[in-house]
């Protein structure tokens, strides 16, 4: 199976060790789920409860003997689809790997960390042009309930790229609906076909505890294709704020001290054994770039999941309720995005040359923009000058040529770039002081005279 269970050897029923399988010989009512749980926890640390059909309650030992703290080193498991166990779930036969991994791993030793300085395109613009992920960076995506936030993450696991390199998905999704788990299915069918995926779909009616595991078994899937296999790879976890409270909920079962917001006081820790995961390992090919997507509470960037995310991570993307008021796609903020990494993989050699000047300029002029946003607001824009009235049509031209764009579409960096110099060339020459001669010249000679 997927899930890479080193097969034990049957013990005596009753006999549940630390990491195994326990089946119950039934089902027991939800309101006792809890307590069935707590046994459970109790009685060894994470045991996976797995029900069978409605029986005797409440539930006994059948048997136990399957280790879950072991995922198998695959070399045909690319293009299957698996539950947040990994255990096939499209209806093929048992994925076998030529030997298995702990599931735990272990953060990459720093000394030996290869800095990352290569991109990983997606082709989503907002995300190649202003905040671009570097191969090996931890960047995730912080939503808010309703938003498209699903829908971006398959958009970036269905069309990213890394220049032709052999490259390879990862897909977690945890606390799925069954239409979400559909939908994700669906989009990311063609890169299924093709080979280069590997899903793993827990959903909400699965036992909670699986859920913590199933990232655990994408990363070390991961890093087997990156370091053993030497792919770029890219692992997507959605929604990592039902992982957090999944593990809120194993923690109260096991009568742990709750800490801030009730979540455990390791919650810190936890999180940062899965993000410091990605990477590069010098000497080694291949590497390990992290995009996981959380759903901030009430909008509260302040809530334990997201805060201590980006304190562990390099960067964030923020999705807006008021871009997606206005009907973009995708409703990225581009004033509270931002990638650490990105100098590291843009540029001459990488990306283009203009690319880090023309997103400092487009970032600049659209702060300028909402500066301006205020007073236009207030006292009408008759009362702004011209060049405040070129940063608010700069603003909405913005929104409709550069950030709007469909769900399927896969936009090319170059295209990406040229819409961005179209947004900024609705500015005058003088307010493009960020971007050199010699690039305002070779793509607006006009704009470069007007400037003399």
């Amino acid at each position: 199976m997927l899930a890479g269970e080193a097969q034990l050897e049957e013990r005596a029923e009753g006999a549940v060790r630390h990491g195994e399988v326990a089946a119950l010989a039934g089902w027991c009512p939800a309101t006792d789920m809890a307590r069935v749980a707590g046994r459970l926890a109790a009685a060894g640390g994470a045991l996976l409860p797995l029900p069978l059909p409605r029986g005797t309650d409440p539930p006994t030992l059948l048997r136990s003997g399957r280790s879950v703290s072991f995922a198998p080193l695959v070399r045909r498991g690319l293009g299957r689809v698996c539950n947040g166990r990994g255990e096939p779930a499209d209806g093929g036969p048992p994925v076998l790997g030529a030997g298995y991994a702990p599931v735990g791993g272990a953060p990459i030793n720093p000394v030996g960390r290869e800095p990352p300085d290569e991109p990983v395109l997606t082709g989503v613009g907002a995300v190649d042009v202003l905040t671009t992920l570097v191969r090996g960076q931890k960047l995730p995506v912080f939503s808010v309930a309703g938003l498209p936030h699903l829908e971006l993450a398959v958009q970036v696991a269905a069309q990213a790229t890394c220049g032709g390199e052999p490259f390879a998905v990862v897909f977690a999704g945890m606390g799925l609906t069954h239409a979400d788990a559909a939908f994700v299915r669906d989009g990311l069918a063609a890169r299924s076909s093709a080979r280069e995926l590997a899903l793993f779909l827990n959903t909400a009616d699965d036992p909670v505890i699986e859920r913590l595991l199933t990232p655990r078994l994408a990363l070390t899937v991961a890093e087997h294709l990156a370091f053993a296999r030497g792919r770029h790879v890219l692992v997507v976890m959605t929604d990592m704020t039902a992982y957090s409270e999944a593990l809120r909920e194993v923690s109260a079962a096991r009568g742990e001290m709750p800490a801030r917001r009730a979540y455990p006081g390791y919650l810190y820790s936890d999180l940062a054994s899965l993000y410091e995961r990605c990477g590069r390992i010098r000497g080694r090919p291949g590497s390990v770039t992290v995009v996981p997507v959380l759903t901030m509470p009430a909008g509260d960037i302040t809530h334990p999941v997201p805060d201590l995310t980006g304190y562990i991570t390099e960067g964030q993307i923020v999705l807006s309720t008021a871009v997606h008021a206005s009907g973009t796609y995708p409703p990225v903020d581009p004033l509270a995005s931002l990638s650490r990494l990105m100098r590291k993989g843009t540029g001459p050699d990488r990306t283009r040359a203009d690319h880090p000047a023309v997103a400092v300029q487009l970032i600049a002029a659209l702060a300028r923009s909402r500066q301006v946003r205020e007073p236009a607001d207030l006292i009408g824009r008759s009362a702004l000058s011209p060049a405040d009235l070129s940063f608010l049509d700069l603003a909405d031209a913005f929104r409709q040529r550069f950030l709007a764009q469909g769900a399927d579409e896969n936009r090319s960096l170059d295209e990406s770039m040229d819409r961005a110099w179209d947004v900024l060339l609705t500015l005058p020459a003088g307010e493009l002081g960020m971007i050199p001669a010699g690039l305002l010249a070779a793509h607006a000679p006009s704009r470069h005279e007007e400037a003399k």
